[in-house]
């Protein structure tokens, strides 16, 4: 189940100072994990694991947004920026917080550069999620078939959300 597909990446500037002229495309196989977080603690509310090459933008629409959740704001990227996105968000009672793109070919309006930084700052908590994974639990996936995979990201999952919950008792202990 798991499918091949590129990743692209900022060149990173050479000895010499100058920026090379393109970006750099790492092929990736295997999986995604797609988490949805409770913003003010930091635990995975719910998840939902694809194959590598799965666009992240319909996963929004796959039950990652918690109507239980007593936040209405969605906090994303632009990867899930879509008309049926927004659609979706306003019918089921959302705020859409996701970051817009760059116009085609069109430098980004300033007032949009500080709208998107705003958003970058609640997004990244959710990005620091994923990087716990990877370097405390070395959360490195390497299963045959997507069961497999959604079972050992969820392990994973489980695992984070029980370290996020001992930090916080004590921290609380400890206050």
């Amino acid at each position: 189940h798991a499918r091949w597909t590129l990743k692209f990446t900022k060149a990173k500037r050479q000895d010499d100072g100058t920026m090379p002229s393109s970006d750099l495309a790492i092929p990736f196989f295997g999986y995604k994990s797609h988490v949805s977080i409770d913003r003010k603690y930091r635990f995975i509310r719910k998840w939902k694991t694809t194959h590598a090459a799965a666009s992240d933008g319909a996963r929004l629409r796959e039950g990652l947004l918690d109507k239980t959740n007593t936040a209405s704001s969605v906090w994303a990227d632009t990867a899930y920026r879509s008309k049926a996105n927004e659609d979706f968000m306003e019918k089921q009672g959302f705020v859409s917080k996701v970051h817009r793109k760059k116009p085609h070919l069109k430098p980004m309006p300033r007032h949009i550069q500080k709208s998107n930084a705003g958003k970058s700052v609640i997004r990244s908590r959710v990005e620091h999620v994923f990087a716990d994974q990877k370097s405390q639990t070395g959360l490195f996936v390497r299963t045959v078939g997507i069961s497999r995979a959604t079972m050992r990201i969820g392990l994973a999952n489980i695992v984070y959300n029980m370290r996020r919950l001992l930090f916080l008792e004590r921290l609380n202990a400890s206050a």
